[in-house]
């Protein structure tokens, strides 16, 4: 990919993630990803530092989901930074569960993810 704007970054971001997600494509999501990205999910945390520990961290939270239903909103960008709202209703472990939360990602100049933060809640049943 070469020198996409902010918007295109995050909109690609966004819709790759929804569609990832949904079908758990681990290596789908993971190519969104700069070799040295840097991910945290949840402010307190240990960051995921490098694409393979990112990808080792998706393949992990997706274990023991099924059938979900992903939907990312439009992105808010500002400068190389964008910020989405996700939704996701699924089963974690034949349980109904939804999780709601938002993503910032800052992108480099070929519209790759170079540092990623989550914030996100689950509450029982589909909401």
């Amino acid at each position: 990919m070469t020198r996409l704007d902010t918007r295109q970054a995050a909109q690609r971001f966004a819709d790759t993630w929804q569609h990832g997600w949904t079908r758990h494509d681990v290596a789908a999501i993971t190519a969104l990803y700069h070799d040295d990205a840097v991910h945290t999910s949840m402010p307190f945390r240990p960051p995921h530092h490098g694409k393979q520990a990112i990808a080792d961290y998706i393949a992990w939270s997706f274990t023991g989901e099924s059938d979900p239903q992903v939907t990312f909103s439009a992105p808010v960008t500002d400068g190389d930074q964008a910020a989405i709202e996700f939704r996701v209703h699924a089963y974690d472990n034949g349980r109904p569960v939804t999780l709601a939360g938002c993503v910032f990602a800052q992108f480099d100049a070929d519209g790759l993810a170079v540092r990623t933060r989550d914030y996100w809640h689950t509450a029982d049943g589909h909401h």
